[in-house]
């Protein structure tokens, strides 16, 4: 009974603590659960955090390594190009040594052109200074030889050509002081242009003729005479060949002796080098006329011509027509005029020299 009563009273207890103790154990699982589901939650958070971090380790690395090659391949390139840059450089530098030395002599060549410049600007200053005193001193000169000209030669185109230059020269200088200098020159021109002309050339063409044509003159003294052709051929023809064989040693018989009648009955009689040098003196009588031709030496002219037509006359066959033809040509170069009074131009020279003490006065 006790112990039933003991225990009825732990049973009571008990029964009254059980209705507060059963949820302990529930909620304690349930709180384990729960920690456990965290503890899960955060595992995997972890794993997931953990796996986040590997893959970005991973892909930091891959980009790193990526980064490495690109930047070691970035450096490969740098140094390509620091290389072609001081390669380019020393090109650069090797050019600009050369484009100095260059530039040097350069300036050594501006500097010659410059002082060339200079002297060549002096120059032309000093000329045209002395251009017009130049000018004077060849048309005097030339108006010099063309006076001369006329005084020695009676070269009368020579002299007009040189005061038509000298008349030209003037007037491109447009000088009112040179008037009475061109009034003088084209006085003179016209005197020149207003004298007769001699034909000089074809003068002395005819001459040269003439000198050609001695040696085949002939000579009075080698004329035969000429036999009858037409009776000597019926002669011939007649009569057998003795006959003929006798007839033809009597005309050898007759030309030993000879009888001609002459008009002129001294006929002079040369030997051969009388003839040779009758020929050359005649020549050289037509040269020394050409000479005189030329030198405008009338009385030498006339006195050679007029000797070689004597000789014509004297010694060669005036029968011949060649012979005539000479004699008839040294008629008419015998009447011509050579020598005509030229005048003197010393005159233009005199102005020309007049100028010069204003030219003077001028320059100072």
């Amino acid at each position: 009974m006790n112990d039933s009563s003991q225990t009825d009273p732990q049973r009571a207890d008990a029964a009254r603590e059980g209705p507060a103790a059963g949820p302990e154990p529930a909620q304690r699982k349930a709180d384990s659960g729960l920690l456990q589901l965290g503890a899960a939650a955060v595992a995997l958070v972890a794993l997931a955090a953990l796996a986040l971090a590997g893959w970005q380790g991973y892909d930091s690395r891959r980009e790193a390594e990526t980064l490495k090659q690109e930047l070691a391949k970035r450096l490969a390139e740098a140094d390509i190009h620091a290389k072609e840059s001081r390669l380019v450089a020393e090109q650069v530098r090797e050019a600009n040594s050369e484009a100095q030395v260059k530039i040097g002599i350069l300036e050594n060549k501006l500097a010659e052109s410059q002082n060339q410049q200079i002297a060549l600007e002096a120059l032309y200053q000093e000329l045209s200074r002395n251009r017009d005193e130049w000018a004077y001193a060849e048309i005097e000169q030339s108006l010099l030889i063309a006076n001369q000209q006329l005084q020695l030669a009676g070269n009368i185109k020579a002299a007009l050509i040189a005061l038509q230059n000298a008349d030209m020269r003037l007037r491109r200088m447009e000088r009112p002081q040179l008037t009475a200098l061109r009034k003088t020159i084209n006085r003179d021109i016209e005197r020149l242009k207003a004298l007769p002309h001699i034909d000089t050339v074809g003068i002395s063409v005819r001459v040269d003729n003439l000198i050609a044509a001695v040696d085949k003159l002939p000579l009075a003294m080698e004329v035969r005479p000429q036999p009858d052709q037409a009776e000597e051929a019926a002669k011939d023809g007649a009569g057998n060949a003795w006959s003929r064989f006798w007839r033809e040693v009597w005309n050898d018989v007759r030309q030993l002796v000879r009888i001609q009648r002459i008009d002129k009955p001294d006929i002079p009689l040369l030997t051969p080098s009388q003839t040779f040098f009758l020929r050359e003196n005649l020549k050289l009588r037509l040269i020394g006329a050409r000479l005189a031709l030329l030198a405008r030496d009338e009385t030498s002219y006339k006195a050679d011509l007029k000797a070689a037509r004597e000789w014509l006359e004297r010694y060669y066959d005036l029968r011949n027509n060649s012979v005539i033809h000479a004699v008839g040509t040294l008629r008419n170069l015998h009447a011509s005029e050579i020598s005509i009074e030229v005048p003197d131009i010393s005159g233009t020279l005199d102005a020309l020299r007049a100028l010069r003490p204003a030219r003077e006065r001028a320059a100072r």
